[in-house]
């Protein structure tokens, strides 16, 4: 079955001519919305909104009003954006793809989160709120992926990569508690950022685990989402010396984890580490994560307790209304010990702490991996392995997926990068490089 993307290319150039003043965002934003109802019919990116069309009319004509001189408009200005329903907006009910009572989860909704403030004080453009897998969890989302509407999109991020991949908005938030900015972002065929774990204020969004949850974002280009990191992150540092930066040091993660990914997807990304030695890249092949197995099963312990604590109150109330993967692991969560849950987070700080120990004993500015186990699975029962993305994240180590060409099926390849922590504006200044050296591979 063939896919549903709009060339996201198009996007791009029409928000360019927006900012400099040759389009009128408000055409721009009813011809989003007009496609938004010609495409998502089939791919289901956005969560319903009956007023859409007036209401982003609306919004685009306050912003016009606000800043007429396209010498003074900030720097996303008509960025047409899209908001996983995990984070507030204010206006929109956040429903979290559950089944619950929205009222439920709409407390904080006249307000707002951090993140989609500052995007909007930038000057972006809300399209809509994007689906997510239930409570950013595990059970999927009805979205398809836009090259291949028979696959799975990623998830737990699905609608925001999904919308970004089919050219409906040029930037959306996503959150990760595993791999859900990461791996989505592969599936799919765009750019996925995750800073630094506390980088984005979480306030707004309804946590899953907030030992691990990170606000990311999804873009088509990596300078896209560097404009939107540095209105986004707190204490961003802007780039100051003039000429190219020095290329970084990479290191390739041998051993037990690179063996989780599929023989396909090891020969690609072998491919693709060889492309990046031949244009000059340093990279190093490392053993590290020998002890994966401790890793997983310690994410798995944090993520389960977490979970349970976070919806202690509604669970009681509404258990009956959680689809079973939600169910069943509020269920495990709550039978973990304190004790257990304890020794798992002072063994998480050991673990990120040796893990970037390890990168200044090798001389590594950071690790690169393929972005999933393969490509987009076949099928919307599962949104695919977080296991590529989970490493980084328990480390809370900031990292950028790029597109990195396709699996033979024709479907879109990844590779990410990690950094040391708070180093997200070296880490996305680097992946521009990187981006433009694997899109010449592809």
């Amino acid at each position: 079955m063939r896919g549903t993307t709009v060339d996201a290319r198009t996007l791009l150039a029409e928000w360019a001519a927006v900012r400099r003043g040759d389009l009128d965002l408000v055409s721009l934003a009813d011809e989003i919305c007009t496609r938004i109802e010609s495409v998502d019919a089939d791919l289901q990116a956005f969560v319903a909104e009956p007023d859409r069309r007036q209401r982003v009319r609306t919004e685009a004509s306050e912003m016009v009003r606000r800043w007429p001189d396209p010498r003074e408009r900030p720097p996303l200005f008509g960025v047409p954006l899209g908001v996983k329903d995990v984070v507030h907006v204010d206006g929109l009910p956040t429903g979290a793809g559950a089944r619950l009572p929205i009222e439920v989860l709409a407390a904080s909704d006249a307000v707002d989160a951090p993140a989609v403030a500052r995007l909007r004080d930038a000057g972006a453009l809300v399209m809509g709120k994007t689906v997510t897998a239930e409570f950013a969890f595990m059970a999927p989302g009805p979205t398809r992926n836009p090259h291949d509407l028979r696959h799975t999109p990623g998830g737990s991020s699905s609608g925001s990569a999904a919308a970004v991949a089919a050219g409906l908005v040029a930037l959306a938030i996503g959150t990760q508690t595993v791999g859900s900015v990461i791996r989505p972002a592969a599936f799919c065929g765009v750019v996925g950022f995750k800073p630094t774990y506390g980088r984005i204020p979480t306030a707004g969004v309804i946590a899953n685990a907030p030992s691990f949850d990170t606000v990311g974002l999804l873009s088509h280009d990596v300078a896209t989402a560097t404009t939107a990191a540095a209105v986004v992150c707190d204490g961003w540092r802007a780039r100051m010396e003039a000429g190219p930066m020095r290329r970084p040091v990479l290191g390739v993660p041998e051993g037990p984890y690179l063996d989780q990914a599929t023989a396909e997807a090891r020969q690609a990304f072998a491919d693709q580490v060889g492309h990046l030695e031949d244009a000059g890249f340093a990279v190093r092949r490392i053993s590290t994560l020998t002890d994966l197995g401790d890793v997983i099963q310690r994410n798995d312990l944090i993520n389960l307790v977490e979970l349970a604590w976070t919806h202690e109150t509604w669970f009681r109330t509404y258990e009956d209304r959680y689809r079973e993967q939600s169910a069943t692991a509020i269920r495990e969560g709550r039978r973990i010990s304190v004790q257990a849950y304890e020794r798992a987070l002072t063994e998480r700080k050991e673990y990120a702490a040796a893990l970037v120990a390890q990168m200044d004993a090798e001389g590594i500015d950071g690790w690169i991996a393929p972005a999933a186990t393969g490509p987009a699975p076949e099928g919307l029962h599962t949104t695919g392995s977080p296991l590529m993305n989970l490493p980084w994240t328990q480390a809370r180590l900031p990292v950028v997926g790029v597109p990195a060409g396709a699996a033979a099926n024709g479907l879109p390849l990844g590779v990410q990068f990690a950094a040391r922590p708070n180093a997200d504006e070296d880490l996305l200044n680097w992946a521009v490089e990187l981006e433009g050296a694997l899109a010449t591979s592809a």
